[in-house]
Order: structure tokens, then C-alpha cells, then sequence
């Protein structure tokens, strides 16, 4: 069986059906591995749901930002935003099992030598350290008090990570450097204020993965989020956000010798309309 890692789909259902029939034409019994942001900013989130669902054991999940976002709408923690395409899925008969079968994804996944997230590693944390830590906040999403800890989810601070953080502090800043972190200072302090190419970095930053002593740079790290980057393929990593909900392209990367399967996709939003 080989396994292929799949950048964000976001909504794009036809295009995530194709990509994912030439897959098995080339490998009749894959596994998918999903880096995040299934729904949103594209036509179909509820059929994208529904499908990656359907897969199985087929498919593996790392949670994305818009997946998180989803779940906080649902639950009255956040508004929609004008650009959001949710509204099926809140609509839909399935819609607590979506729903809850989406909260019981996993944070961070490491396979075949591969940490897979949906965003980055914060440059402090060991792939080891990384799977621990996103399984912190699994525990938290998948037990009873989730909602309460959607509601003290977002925010930008603390900026920085730190092994006494606790508490409420210490679960924001692990899900700021799984699914939302492009961009960080030296000492691994983030900054949200760019989200564009890895050389427009504000001053002071740089690219998550340029860090200097990144203690992540023993593994391949695997991920999304960055559709303004494009493909990456570097020995110690692979950057899989092409943009398809931009009118890019929807890419898959066989992990076991890299090779890369994309679609070409219409363009459903627009620089500046996001």
C-alpha cells in the first residue's frame, strides 16, 4: 500500500474526486492522508465532507484551520465570515455526525517518517514533542467540555512557545503553530500579520521551516496552508497548498518516492475577495 499526502481541498469535491481517482488508477487500495482545510471558500463542502467520511480506512485527517472554523460557527463561538461556503453543511439532516466525526480528527499524524500538519511546526518542538502536543488538544476536542474550549480558542497570543505554558494559553498556542503559523522570528515567536510567499517575510521573520536549529529538521514535515508558495519539495519537506480553491491546482505527493499527481482547478475566489 502506498500513501499519499493531499493538499487543501476546501470545498472542492469535483476536483478532490479526480485527483483521487487517478490515484487509485495508479495504487487500487491507497491511504489518503488529507493535510487539512477540507471545506470552505469552495463550491461543495458538503459533498467534500461527506466523501472524505465515506472513505474510511482509506483516509486519514489532520485538522486545518477552516476545519476548526466550522465547528466554532456550529457552535455559535464565531460569525461566518462573507467569503465562508458552510452553510450547507450547517443545513445538512448529517450534520451532528459530520460534525463529530470532524472534532475526532487527529492535530498532527507522523507516518513512514513523515510529521504531517496542516500549517507548521513551531522551530522548539521535536516531531515527538509535536505529536504529543497536538494530542493534547485531541483529547480536549474529543472530550466533554469542547465547546467551552473553542470559545478560548482563538487569539494570537502567546506568541511564543513555552514548556510551562498551561492551560487555555498553552492549548491556543499549540493550535496557532499546527494550523495557522506561516511566518516566525528566530527564537520561534509567530507572526500572523503576512500571509504571503516565503520571501515576503515582515522584518525580523522568516519562513517556519528557515528557522535556524529547527528541531524538526531530522524528519520530512508534511503540510498545507501556504497556497502562495505552492508545491515545495525539499529533502525535509513537502509543501502541498497549490491553491486549487484559487483556480491553481489540487496536488497529491506519494511519500514513498514523491511522486506528484495534481488536477487543474477552476478558480472559485479571487486575490482580494477571499
Amino acid at each position: 500500500m502506498k500513501t499519499y499526502a493531499i493538499g487543501d481541498v476546501q470545498g472542492c469535491h469535483a476536483r478532490m474526486t479526480e485527483l483521487v481517482a487517478s490515484i487509485r488508477a495508479a495504487c487500487p487500495e491507497p491511504e489518503l492522508i488529507f493535510v487539512g482545510d477540507l471545506v470552505n471558500r469552495g463550491p461543495a463542502s458538503l459533498d467534500t465532507l461527506r466523501q472524505i467520511r465515506a472513505f474510511g480506512d482509506m483516509a486519514n485527517v489532520v485538522l486545518g484551520n477552516h476545519d476548526l472554523h466550522l465547528l466554532a460557527i456550529a457552535n455559535g463561538i464565531r460569525k461566518p465570515h462573507r467569503s465562508d461556503t458552510l452553510q450547507e453543511i450547517l443545513d445538512a439532516p448529517d450534520r451532528e455526525e459530520l460534525l463529530d466525526w470532524l472534532r475526532h480528527r487527529p492535530l498532527a499524524l507522523f507516518k513512514r517518517g513523515h510529521l504531517l500538519v496542516h500549517a507548521g511546526v513551531l522551530p522548539q518542538w521535536t516531531a515527538q514533542q509535536t505529536v504529543a502536543l497536538a494530542h493534547e488538544v485531541e483529547s480536549v476536542l474529543r472530550g466533554p467540555d469542547w465547546v467551552d474550549f473553542l470559545a478560548e480558542m482563538y487569539g494570537n497570543t502567546p506568541a511564543r512557545w513555552d514548556d510551562g505554558l498551561q492551560g487555555a494559553d498553552r492549548l491556543r498556542c499549540i493550535v496557532n503553530g499546527l494550523t495557522r503559523t506561516r511566518f516566525c522570528s528566530p527564537d520561534g515567536t509567530m507572526d500572523f500579520t503576512s500571509v504571503e510567499s516565503a520571501d515576503a517575510a515582515s522584518e525580523g521573520h522568516l519562513p517556519w521551516f528557515d528557522v535556524p536549529g529547527r528541531r524538526t529538521g531530522d524528519v520530512v514535515v508534511v503540510f498545507g496552508h501556504w497556497s502562495t508558495m505552492g508545491l515545495t519539495l525539499r529533502p525535509n519537506l513537502i509543501g502541498l497548498d497549490t491553491g486549487c480553491v484559487w483556480g491553481g491546482k489540487l496536488t497529491a505527493v506519494r511519500l514513498e518516492d514523491r511522486a506528484v499527481l495534481q488536477v487543474a482547478c477552476p478558480q472559485y475566489r479571487r486575490p482580494g475577495h477571499a
